[in-house]
């Protein structure tokens, strides 16, 4: 009679499932880091290529107009059109830098510094999502932690630092 493992072992498939979950979970990180912080460039990027462009965006027929209006009468602040400007090409190329995890903390704490921006042109209202004021506080919140812990492991950033150090 085949000797059956105890409870608790190594051996057993419940344990062993954990295990592989674990160093699953412990592999993913940086895949999934990679990932999230892909997706927020690209989502920033989907923001300023219309305005680049000239396009319409959702239900904004233009979005650049849109946005001169915002610096212009809401948030009140001088030299609008070149706000806007800057604020789209601050979508665009930071958006696909951060994307690339190419300058991520610097280009990460602009974003923080533009999603500010933007939720207090929004709001505070309550109930506070009749704006859309939560998505700027989440993507601040996201920028803000890739401001503090850069652009992980599959960034470009790491990448060149590491071809850097090799040369020295």
């Amino acid at each position: 009679m085949p000797h059956a493992p105890q409870a608790g072992s190594a051996s057993t498939p419940t344990s062993s499932r954990r295990a592989a979950l674990k160093r699953l979970g412990d592999g993913a990180t940086p895949l999934t880091y990679a990932l999230l912080r892909a997706v927020l460039g690209v989502t920033l990027l989907t923001h300023g290529l219309p305005k680049l462009l000239g396009t319409a965006h959702g239900s904004m027929a233009d979005p650049m107009a849109g946005s001169i209006n915002l610096i212009e009468n809401v948030m009140h602040l001088p030299a609008a059109p070149l706000l806007a400007w800057l604020v789209t090409l601050l979508e665009s190329l930071g958006g696909l830098l951060l994307a690339l995890g190419l300058g991520t903390r610097a280009i990460a704490a602009m974003f923080v510094v533009e999603m500010l921006g933007i939720a207090y042109a929004l709001g505070p209202t309550w109930p506070w999502i009749d704006r859309g004021i939560e998505y700027p506080v989440i993507l601040l919140a996201l920028c803000l932690h890739l401001t503090m812990a850069g652009g992980g492991r599959y960034a470009l950033d790491r990448t060149l630092q590491a071809r850097t150090a090799a040369r020295a």
